[in-house]
């Protein structure tokens, strides 16, 4: 199926890298960080207990569920008071959760494919984490970077999608978005009139009969190789 694209929003977490090893990786990180600044903050809450904690506060402020960092810095205040530790540390030791956050493990077809991407029409992330592309080291692939934070509203809202569109500026339907999640990437592009693109890397089911994406690949990969010939000369002269 060929159809024009003349700019790329892309999903980040399990789109260009798993999620999963940094999510487990930085609450030891965190937690080594505590033990030797805040040892009192480390010892009554261990790993489990910080994350109940944090769930707590996600709970507490449903307000700010577009904005993880905010949430994880309320998260460590709460805990330095509890445990009566200065939660003035609480900064710092965000600092140090932020750095690992952002050490990432690119799948491995990523990287050649956002060259190939970036080369060929302008790219812009749009994500509910709180990854940062410059930290990441790929920030000069995109022409931006909107982050749930930013806007005020996370995905699918439609608005985070137009949002985009507008800074481009291109209509919803010139644009193609990019994402691993149905509801948040695939199903709020569809919803917010944009071109969606379901990278599929686990060869999960498609569970909706009425509604699909406009491509699927297991890869980003696919993505480029598709979009290298859909814009070739012979292509574009067909």
């Amino acid at each position: 199926m060929a159809f024009p694209v003349r700019a790329i929003t892309l999903d980040l977490d399990d789109t260009l890298w798993p999620f999963a090893p940094i999510g487990a990786r930085v609450e030891r990180v965190l937690h080594d960080w505590l033990t030797t600044h805040c040892p009192r903050t480390a010892q009554r809450f261990p790993i489990e207990a910080m994350r109940e904690l944090r769930e707590r506060i996600y709970f507490e402020r449903p307000d700010l569920a577009h904005d993880f960092s905010l949430l994880r810095k309320l998260s460590l205040v709460r805990a330095m008071e509890l445990a009566g530790d200065d939660p003035l540390h609480a900064d710092a030791a965000f600092e140090a959760f932020y750095d690992e956050r952002n050490r990432v493990e690119f799948y491995d077809d990523s990287l050649d494919a956002l060259a190939r991407l970036a080369a060929r029409v302008p790219l812009a992330a749009i994500s509910n984490g709180n990854a940062d592309l410059a930290r990441v080291g790929i920030g000069t692939h995109f022409v931006f970077q909107l982050g749930a934070r930013e806007h005020g509203t996370p995905k699918p809202a439609a608005s985070i999608f137009h949002a985009a569109c507008e800074r481009f500026p291109l209509a919803p339907a010139d644009v193609l978005h990019v994402g691993d999640d149905i509801e948040m990437d695939v199903l709020g592009a569809q919803r917010a009139g944009l071109r969606s693109c379901w990278i599929n890397r686990t060869g999960a089911h498609w569970p909706h009969a009425d509604v699909r994406p406009d491509l699927e690949f297991t890869t980003l990969a696919g993505l480029a190789d598709w979009l290298d010939a859909a814009q070739s000369p012979e292509t574009a002269a067909a």
